[in-house]
C-alpha cells in the first residue's frame, strides 16, 4: 500500500520552496492525511521528504499557524499539529467558475477516480488494506457536516493508496485539491451527502470483493453525481 503522506510529502521545487511547502502542508491537512488533532510528521523528517531547509520549513508552519490550521507544543510530547478545529472555507455564493477550467478537473478526476477503483479492485490486497478502506470508510460516514469533506476526501485516496500505485496516488491527491476548491464554492446538502455514503459502501464493497467492473461503474456513478452539483451551482 501507498501512504498518501509519502505521495504528498515530496520534494519541491526549488523556485517556490515556500509557497510549494505550504501548500503540500495544506494538501495534507485539507485531504485528512493528517486529521483533526494528529501530529506532523518531525520537523527534520519533513525537511527532508520535501527537500527543503529547516528555516523553510518552520516559515511555512509558522503562516499555517497564522492562519489557524496548526499549532506548536513544546515539551517531550510536542511538535506541529493540526487544530482540532479549522478555518472555514472561503465559499463565493453564487459564484460561476470558468466552463473549460470546470470540465478539465472533472474529467480528470473521472478517468483518474475510476481507474483506482477499478485497479483496486484487480489486486489481490492485504489485510492491512482491506482495514484501510472499511476504516476510512466508517470515518467517512460518520463525519460531522463540518468535516465531511476532509473524511470524504481520505477516503478516495485510501481507494488509490490500495492500488500500490505512488503516482497515481500523487496524481489523485493532486486532482482532488482542485475539486475540492471547487466543492468548497457550494453548499453541502445533507440528502446528498446520505446518498454519496451509499455509494460510498458499494464502492468499497465492489473493491473488497474483487469485482474490478463493478467497482468502476460504482465510481463513475458517485463522480458523476457530484460533476452534476458543481456544473448546476458553478457552470
Amino acid at each position: 500500500m501507498v501512504n498518501a503522506g509519502e505521495a504528498l510529502f515530496r520534494p519541491v521545487r526549488a523556485g517556490n520552496a515556500f509557497e510549494e511547502t505550504v501548500e503540500r502542508l495544506l494538501q495534507a491537512i485539507r485531504l485528512g492525511v493528517v486529521g483533526a488533532g494528529e501530529r506532523l510528521p518531525s520537523e527534520r523528517e519533513l525537511a527532508e521528504r520535501l527537500g527543503v531547509s529547516r528555516v523553510t520549513l518552520r516559515e511555512a508552519i509558522r503562516a499555517l499557524s497564522d492562519a489557524g490550521y496548526v499549532e506548536s507544543r513544546r515539551g517531550r510530547y510536542g511538535g506541529t499539529f493540526v487544530n482540532e478545529s479549522l478555518p472555514g472555507p472561503e465559499r463565493s455564493p453564487g459564484g460561476k467558475v470558468d466552463a473549460v477550467a470546470l470540465e478539465d478537473a472533472l474529467s480528470l478526476r473521472y478517468v483518474l477516480e475510476t481507474g483506482a477503483a477499478e485497479m483496486a479492485a484487480a489486486r489481490s490486497l492485504s489485510p492491512a488494506d482491506r482495514q484501510h478502506l472499511t476504516g476510512t470508510l466508517a470515518e467517512a460516514a460518520s463525519a460531522e457536516l463540518d468535516d465531511y469533506r476532509r473524511k470524504d476526501s481520505r477516503l478516495h485516496l485510501a481507494i488509490a493508496e490500495v492500488t500500490a500505485s505512488g503516482s497515481l496516488t500523487t496524481a489523485m491527491a493532486d486532482a482532488r485539491s482542485r475539486v475540492n476548491q471547487l466543492l468548497d464554492r457550494i453548499p453541502l446538502l445533507p440528502p446528498n451527502l446520505d446518498h454519496s455514503n451509499t455509494q460510498h459502501e458499494a464502492i468499497v464493497d465492489a473493491i473488497l470483493a474483487g469485482d474490478a467492473p463493478a467497482a468502476r461503474q460504482a465510481m463513475a456513478e458517485h463522480i458523476e453525481g457530484t460533476a452534476s452539483l458543481l456544473r448546476a451551482f458553478l457552470a
